[in-house]
């Protein structure tokens, strides 16, 4: 049995004299002077209080610990010694008894069992008690460390019960007196006193703190209009202030992704932070406390987040909180607005501390402070946007009044308030043909890099989001472009935006006229996240602006196209009046006004001969990729377009030439028309004379786009102009020809200029002027020359061909063959010959030069300078294009080749097949030499040896040397 005694004992050594009564007096006297002193802290009056016990009691330790029944733990809240000295040792022994924290359990804790019973627990001598013998740790430490004897613990009593208890220790054994065990409880009373005037003074304190901070809340708020972030950081320093925790944070909910996202956070290590940034947590009960406060719309407060049984062991999110920023307990308020829970204020503490009530009813004054705010600033914003869209429709509008002629500006500013109101990062408008077999992009804003070329065009049939939209008059709002099937199924377009562009998110809009779709607005952005029903109802207005835009021009542009066909009819009659002598004049204007009037690239008139056997080229008029001979004749019975108007005397019409039968059987006309002029659309109408055809006017577009009607009709008006010219002429020169004679050496010298004519139509320029200048046809005879040979081509043509659409192969070849052509030109040289992107280019023949190698050299030096300029725009386009040259000098077989009508002059032998092989060989950016050329060269310019190489059709290995640079 302990030798305990609970209640009122009688004390062998009683001291009730005046003496010890006097004393006590003055003790409670300073006790009473400094709780008056102490509003703000109880532990001076805890400590003044157990040093007068230990001195009044002769006891030599005395201490007070709090904690209610209830309670799991017991707090030591101050300890005294009577010997300074021992205080360090005592406190470490002490601390060393209460670690970890002392349990509220009356078998272990003297202290425990005089709270739970509320009433004094008194103690003769620990050694003899069964705790002692049991070996109760706490019970050990008192009397075999500390040396204690006899303890006596007085219960702290307020109004609810024990709230704590005050502790003596002597380190003889023996009981206390009565008049000690009163005075004990005297000094429990006090330290219920001070406890109580502190726990007032503090709680005036914490409203006055509270009021302040919920004043300054709402001071913040009224000046945040616009942005809600100062009054986050305004609510989180002050709930991590007033509710003792070090990390504060406020998450919203992410709607698209359904995360919630931070959007502040106080006191968190930025590690910390950017965890939870990169990994935003899912809105999941089941595993997020935060999840749960917002998903249930009720507070949730966790006592201790280590714990494995909350939400797993392995829950990666659980092991960053605890683990980076050591959190132990938390607390989540949820932000409401409208029965909807919008985020959560959420507190930390790195400690085993439960908030209190008056804590969380604080925190969700916070939080209703805060979706204040929220509301505030998206009403403020709400209002910022419509006054925004309001000036933008606005401005749009005003832009159409004053775009007659062109949709243009009207299309730019629609793109860039659309994005700029949308939050895209790229916008597009296309339009559909008149056939509604393709469309194009008619203007773009955004980022370079796009799949998107302004004035390209692509089939309606793809099945693609922007095809389809125009197909079907429906808009398409796409969340994730990386998750739809086009780009699943690899896509090429598609892929290219999504990979290359970084686009996520589309929204397409389509543009409808008469309940068709005309075209379309397409919007994109590079992160995930859809476009919201106001945003989408934005961009239809803009995409309803766009109409009236393409309708207002398109009526302007028809009166203007109006007028311009009675002037160009005033003026085409005109010059028929003008021109009796010669219909030529007459041609040039008709076609001239064609091409401009009916939108075609290029226009040839066409006349028959007398015999009515075959047709010829009168007169042309356009950008042409090809020399077009003047007077150049095809049998009346070819497969041609222009025969067959003339055979038939109808208009032929031809939508696509790349789809006609003729093209697919590679028909010559068809294969020209196609390959080398690039002409896709042709119009061809008859010259028709009393019913009989004379001739033909064609018109061709290099794009698939029919002529329309009154295109046609105007067509027919030029070729019946053309009809009253050449007999105008015809008549007039039947006149002349009965007053006029021409002596025979007038004809003869005739003859010769049209023989000569003739030469320049069919051989190339220089050697045809140098036939023409020595008056001679020896020239054109096969004969041996010094030649200085250079061949180039483009590296990765034929995997680019094989990839590219037929239009995007025609305009690199286009681009590097007037390129290079003009740099042969000017660098003076004699002949070169063209075949797909290689180009053959002798030097010394026939045009004579001092230095065959080192011109096609300073060539080969140029273009390859040009070639990087134009690799680099290609690259741009993603076509990985390259250049290589090989250059040879030596003796070759120079002379005409060919049959009638078509004739080249051109060279063949070893230094020809050299200088192939040699560019065969370089890679992208080389110019390699044969021996005998960089040997002519080497003064000149700097080379370095390749080695020697074996070459196809070469029967020994050649040393090859590789150009720098010009020395």
């Amino acid at each position: 049995m302990d030798n305990a005694v609970t209640g009122r004992q009688d004390d062998t050594q009683a001291r009730d004299g005046s003496a010890d009564a006097q004393v006590h007096l003055d003790a409670l006297r300073e006790i009473l002077d400094v709780i008056n002193n102490s509003r703000d802290d109880e532990r001076p009056v805890f400590d003044t209080l157990l040093r007068a016990a230990n001195r009044l009691c002769g006891a030599s330790t005395a201490g007070l610990l709090l904690g209610r029944p209830n309670d799991k733990h017991l707090t030591l809240a101050a300890l005294q010694h009577t010997d300074d000295t021992e205080n360090d040792a005592s406190a470490d022994r002490i601390a060393r008894a209460n670690t970890p924290p002392m349990d509220m359990d009356p078998a272990v804790h003297i202290s425990a069992r005089a709270i739970c019973e509320g009433s004094v627990v008194h103690i003769a001598d620990l050694a003899e008690t069964d705790s002692y013998k049991a070996g109760v740790p706490s019970f050990k430490i008192m009397v075999e460390e500390m040396g204690q004897r006899s303890t006596l613990s007085v219960p702290v009593m307020d109004a609810t019960g024990p709230i704590g208890a005050i502790n003596l220790h002597r380190r003889t054994a023996g009981l206390f007196s009565e008049s000690e065990i009163s005075l004990i409880n005297s000094f429990a009373t006090q330290a219920v006193i001070a406890i109580e005037n502190v726990r007032q003074f503090r709680e005036v304190q914490t409203r006055l703190e509270r009021e302040r901070a919920s004043s300054e809340i709402l001071e913040v708020i009224s000046q945040s209009r616009d942005d809600e972030g100062p009054v986050f950081d305004a609510i989180l320093s002050n709930a991590s202030h007033l509710c003792h925790a070090p990390i504060a944070g406020l998450v919203m909910v992410d709607d698209e992704s359904k995360t919630y996202r931070l959007r502040a956070s106080r006191g968190a290590k930025p590690e910390f932070v950017e965890a939870i940034e990169k990994n935003p947590p899912a809105l999941d009960p089941e595993r997020f406390a935060a999840a749960r406060a917002i998903v249930e719309q009720r507070i949730v407060h966790v006592d201790d987040l280590a714990s494995p049984n909350l939400y797993g062991a392995d829950d990666k999110h659980r092991i960053s909180t605890t683990q980076l920023e050591g959190i132990r307990t938390v607390l989540f308020v949820p932000l409401i607005w409208e029965q909807q829970s919008i985020g959560a204020i959420g507190l930390w503490r790195r400690e085993v501390k439960p908030f209190s009530e008056d804590e969380i009813a604080l925190v969700e004054t916070f939080a209703a402070q805060a979706v204040i705010a929220i509301e505030n600033v998206r009403q403020f914003r709400e209002v910022q946007e419509r006054l925004k869209r309001e000036a933008a429709t606005s401005e749009v509008l005003s832009i159409i009044s004053q775009s007659r002629d062109d949709e243009r500006p009207v299309f730019d500013t629609i793109l860039k308030k659309a994005a700029e109101l949308c939050s895209a990062n790229q916008a597009s408008l296309q339009l559909s043909n008149a056939e509604r077999t393709h469309f194009g992009v008619a203007a773009y804003w955004g980022f370079e890099e796009t799949a998107f070329q302004v004035g390209g065009s692509a089939p309606l049939d793809s099945g693609r989001p922007i095809p389809q939209v125009i197909s079907t008059g429906c808009s398409m709002n796409i969340k994730d472009l990386s998750q739809s099937d086009h780009y699943l199924q690899k896509d090429q377009i598609i892929t290219h935006v999504v990979d290359i562009e970084g686009i996520r998110s589309w929204l397409i809009v389509p543009l409808m006229k008469d309940k068709q779709a005309i075209g379309a607005i397409a919007l994109s952005r590079r992160e995930v996240k859809s476009f919201n029903e106001f945003e989408v109802a934005l961009v239809e207005t803009f995409a309803a602006q766009a109409v009236i835009a393409i309708e207002n021009v398109r009526q302007f542009r028809e009166v203007q196209e109006r007028l311009e066909r009675e002037a160009a009819t005033s003026e085409i009659l005109r010059v028929i009046s003008q021109s009796q002598e010669d219909e030529a004049q007459v041609f040039d204007i008709i076609l001239e006004k064609s091409v401009i009037l009916c939108q075609a690239d290029q226009s040839v008139l066409f006349l028959i001969n007398a015999e009515r056997t075959s047709m010829y080229l009168a007169a042309h008029w356009g950008h042409s990729r090809t020399e077009f001979s003047i007077g150049r004749s095809w049998p009346l019975e070819a497969a041609m377009s222009a025969t067959e108007a003339i055979r038939s005397t109808l208009v032929q019409h031809i939508l696509d030439f790349a789809e006609t039968e003729r093209y697919k059987s590679r028909e010559e006309e068809a294969i020209q028309m196609v390959e080398n002029e690039g002409i896709r659309t042709r119009l061809v109408v008859p010259l028709l004379r009393d019913g009989v055809a004379i001739g033909a006017i064609a018109m061709s577009r290099r794009e698939v786009r029919a002529f329309a009607a009154s295109e046609i009709k105007l067509a027919e008006t030029f070729a019946a102009q053309a009809v009253i010219a050449i007999e105008n002429v015809r008549q007039f020169k039947a006149l002349e020809r009965l007053n006029a004679e021409l002596g025979e050496r007038v004809e003869e010298q005739v003859g010769e200029i049209e023989r000569m004519g003739r030469l320049k139509r069919f051989l190339p320029a220089a050697v045809a002027d140098t036939v023409v200048s020595q008056g001679s046809d020896n020239l054109l005879k096969s004969h041996r020359a010094l030649l200085g040979v250079l061949f180039c081509d483009i590296r990765g043509f034929t995997a680019f061909c094989e990839t590219a659409e037929p239009e995007e192969t025609i305009e690199v070849l286009q681009s590097y063959h007037e390129e290079m052509g003009a740099l042969i030109a000017a660098h003076g040289a004699g002949v070169d010959t063209r075949a797909g992107d290689g180009i053959m280019v002798l030097f010394n023949d026939p045009l004579p030069c001092d230095d065959p190698a080192g011109d096609a050299l300073r060539l080969g030096l140029a273009m390859r300078e040009r070639m990087a300029e134009l690799s680099k725009k290609w690259r741009r386009h993603g076509h990985r294009l390259g250049f290589g040259v090989g250059i040879s000098l030596g003796y070759a077989t120079v002379g005409m080749v060919g049959s009638a009508g078509r004739f080249d002059y051109t060279a063949s032998g070893t230094a020809v097949n050299l200088a192939a092989r040699l560019c065969d060989q370089a890679k992208d950016g080389e110019i390699l030499l044969s021996p005998r050329a960089y040997t002519a060269v080497e003064d000149d310019f700097d080379a370095e040896p390749v080695g020697e190489l074996t070459l196809k059709g070469i029967h020994a290995p050649v040393e090859v040397f590789r150009v720098l640079t010009e020395s």
